[in-house]
């Protein structure tokens, strides 16, 4: 089931987290996690983001934000322009930034012409989005409550995103989002393996292991999905511009109680749907 839909303002108190986690990067192994500079609170919230540091100066002047509004004349790329691949692996980082989870496991994704690997942590680096290493396969992936995609003005539950850079030496982002729906009927195991390990990293700073994941069955459906596609924005500071966009047009199904451990432990983490591509900025608006 859907979420009501609720207004981009209702966002400003909310805490965020989202595609751009790599810009408060440190060893994904390490035993203690630097908190991020960032919150969804009033003072170090979305609405202030611009304020905070001047890399992040597009927070509040960038026309090409994300996330947006999505719809049915969005455009699309058809079932079958994705492979993604990421192979079953043992001892997967199972992390707790303060502003999500996130998951450090290998995999590649090639869209079109355009090969990428997923985007690798390598030391600290506060607020760079360029200071990393390329033609890495190392992917990452983590979990937003609510989602931060709209689709025709509502929310679902969640929204989980990989981040992938550019297999060809560049600085591109790419990321690959799954609006995720609770019900009673399904849920993907490997979901359900991660996040049995919710209690394990309650804090902010906390890191355990994951024995073994493997995605292969929800890979043969991910590259079976059509995807709404748009260049806008990494959806944390420093807000950089370039940034493709694939929004899975099906969600993905979770259980209800795995949602709910989701949320107790990262609580709501969006950022609030940003003006149409090519508008002013929505704090210019306000």
């Amino acid at each position: 089931m859907f979420l009501s839909t609720i207004s981009a303002i209702s966002f400003v108190q909310v805490a965020i987290a989202s595609c751009a986690h790599g810009v408060e990067w440190i060893h994904p192994f390490s035993a203690n996690i630097a908190p991020a500079a960032f919150s969804y609170g009033t003072t170090t919230g979305p609405l202030n983001w611009h304020n905070l540091n001047a890399n992040n100066i597009l927070c509040g002047s960038g026309t090409n934000q994300s996330p947006i509004l999505l719809n049915t004349t969005s455009s699309l790329a058809p079932s079958g322009s994705i492979t993604l691949n990421v192979p079953p692996v043992p001892n997967v980082a199972f992390e707790n930034l303060g502003t999500t989870v996130e998951v450090i496991i290998n995999g590649t994704l090639k869209a079109g012409d355009a090969a990428w690997n997923f985007k690798q942590r390598v030391s600290h680096c506060s607020r760079c989005a360029t200071s990393y290493m390329l033609n890495v396969s190392m992917c990452r992936f983590h979990f937003h409550t609510p989602s931060e995609h709209r689709v025709n003005l509502v929310h679902y539950e969640a929204e989980m995103h990989f981040v992938f850079t550019a297999a060809d030496g560049s600085a591109k982002i790419t990321v690959l989002a799954f609006l995720i729906q609770i019900g009673p009927g399904s849920s993907y195991p490997f979901l359900e393996n991660i996040f049995s390990h919710l209690p394990s990293i309650p804090n902010a700073g906390q890191t355990t292991q994951v024995p073994r994941v493997d995605m292969r069955g929800f890979v043969a459906h991910a590259n079976q999905m059509s995807y709404y596609q748009y260049t806008g924005s990494l959806t944390t500071p420093p807000c950089s511009e370039g940034v493709t966009w694939y929004v899975a047009t099906t969600p993905i199904p979770m259980y209800v109680r795995t949602y709910r451990n989701l949320k107790n432990t990262i609580g709501s983490n969006s950022r609030y749907t940003q003006s149409d591509l090519g508008q002013a900025n929505i704090l210019h608006l306000l």
